[in-house]
């Protein structure tokens, strides 16, 4: 008998103990569920707060001079004429917040043009103008692209780029490279990637694009042993102008 009652009462305990079993594996998940949502909302709260008061907190560039008192001598290399300037229809579209163009000569007579812009932020969208987007929509055409490999009195190793630029028949040896906030990249992308990633460990987003063109006469390999010199010099002396 109790076997036969046994049997008959053991489906439906089972059904019972199943149907509970389930309903607290569903609670359960609800639970957990709610949390999460809670969680990424709080999440997404903080995340807004902080951007915000990034935004409100604004950089801080450190201090430097202004280019206009950079060095008249770097080296062997002597300041050559007067400082130039660009159009303002021009410097409306650079929007640097300060910039040098000057010329140098070196003792043996060789001259090169240096353009140093400054940016002070680039939160804004005022950002470098890439020569290699400027110079062919100003009718000079780039060739030969390549890198050069320069190394300071001190040891310090950095990339530099380097093109052949023509204009009106003329033939150019071009070096560039960004520089700012103790970094010097030759690359544009990685160099964006760098300030987006020293604006939020530094709270700076300010740099500067530093060009070099000097005319190539008899042998490009003297052009750019003549233009890397003057690389040397010139990061040598930009620190207090364009801050590490």
């Amino acid at each position: 008998m109790r076997t036969l009652r046994a049997l008959r009462e053991t489906p439906e305990k089972r059904e019972t103990l199943k149907n509970g079993y389930v309903s607290d594996v569903e609670m359960k998940n609800d639970s957990n569920n709610l949390w999460r949502l809670w969680l990424l909302i709080l999440v997404l709260a903080m995340t807004g707060i902080f951007i915000n008061w990034r935004e409100t907190a604004g950089e801080f560039p450190a201090p430097r001079q202004n280019l206009n008192s950079f060095p008249a001598q770097i080296g062997l290399w002597k300041k050559f004429g007067e400082d130039l300037h660009f159009s303002a229809e021009i410097e409306s579209i650079l929007r640097a917040d300060d910039y040098l163009m000057r010329d140098y000569v070196f003792d043996n007579g060789k001259t090169a043009n240096v353009y140093i812009g400054y940016y002070a932020s680039q939160k804004s969208g005022a950002t470098y103008h890439s020569p290699r987007n400027c110079l062919p929509g100003a009718g000079w055409t780039m060739t030969s692209p390549n890198v050069t490999e320069i190394t300071t009195p001190t040891g310090r190793n950095f990339t530099v780029n380097r093109y052949i630029v023509e204009n009106n028949k003329a033939k150019y040896l071009m070096l560039y490279w960004y520089q700012g906030r103790g970094r010097i990249v030759a690359n544009e992308y990685v160099d964006k990637l760098s300030t987006i990633y020293d604006s939020v460990r530094l709270r700076r987003s300010d740099g500067s694009l530093v060009r070099i063109i000097t005319i190539i006469g008899d042998s490009e390999a003297e052009a750019i042993k003549s233009a890397a010199d003057l690389a040397v010099n010139l990061e040598g002396n930009l620190s207090a102008f364009v801050p590490d």
